[in-house]
């Protein structure tokens, strides 16, 4: 049987990833592909548990390591129980966040550092990595004004201020050039459907 693909979307916060996937996977499944939609932090029954018990304490209460530590606990449940063996039985499976959101978020934003994500991730899953991430790319101001129009502005992230979302932006782009051959950038400013058609021209490069 054929290894499915593993495909992620990053991006800041009212950049568009949950109605993007959900186009991409429809896209997938009318060429006949079994698709398994997730999202990180979560995405197993047991990581959900550790989403829930991360999301129930305020900001501050774990400090940067010990919030890295819960989200690899989770993204290793992730893998064991969702995506690995989805992959296996040749599925595609397309993430809401993955390995580069805890490189932005975490190593960059919360300055723990590229190194001390990379070993914790490369102890959990070694080698394995997506076979492409799409990042979608937004202005800040466009963004956070996306996410308060739907009155969304619990997540913690998204309560953080303007300079904390300019890095968060910031190391997303550092990522896409460092790794040019795995993260695509997608301009995430158009109306959804053409960022789609941008999404899918790339995917039926890959199929």
């Amino acid at each position: 049987m054929t290894r499915g693909k593993f495909i992620t979307l990053e991006g800041g916060e009212g950049a568009g990833k949950s109605t993007q996937i959900k186009l991409l996977a429809h896209f997938l499944r009318d060429k006949g592909l079994t698709v398994v939609e997730t999202r990180e932090v979560g995405g197993s029954p047991g990581a959900e548990e550790i989403r829930k018990l991360w999301l129930s304490k305020d900001e501050g209460y774990w400090d940067p390591l010990t919030e890295l530590l819960l989200i690899t606990a989770a993204r290793r449940d992730h893998l064991v129980k969702t995506i690995w063996p989805a992959l296996e039985q040749g599925h595609w499976v397309i993430s809401d966040r993955f390995f580069d959101s805890t490189s932005a978020y975490q190593g960059l934003g919360l300055k723990l550092g590229l190194s001390t994500v990379d070993q914790l991730y490369k102890l959990i899953a070694d080698q394995f990595r997506p076979d492409a991430t799409l990042l979608l790319d937004i202005p800040v101001e466009i963004g956070l004004a996306r996410i308060r129009k739907r009155g969304e502005t619990d997540d913690r992230y998204e309560q953080q201020d303007h300079h904390f979302h300019n890095l968060l932006r910031q190391s997303y782009q550092y990522l896409a050039e460092t790794y040019p051959e795995r993260i695509t950038m997608i301009d995430a400013t158009s109306g959804s459907q053409e960022i789609a058609h941008q999404i899918q021209g790339f995917i039926q490069r890959i199929l």
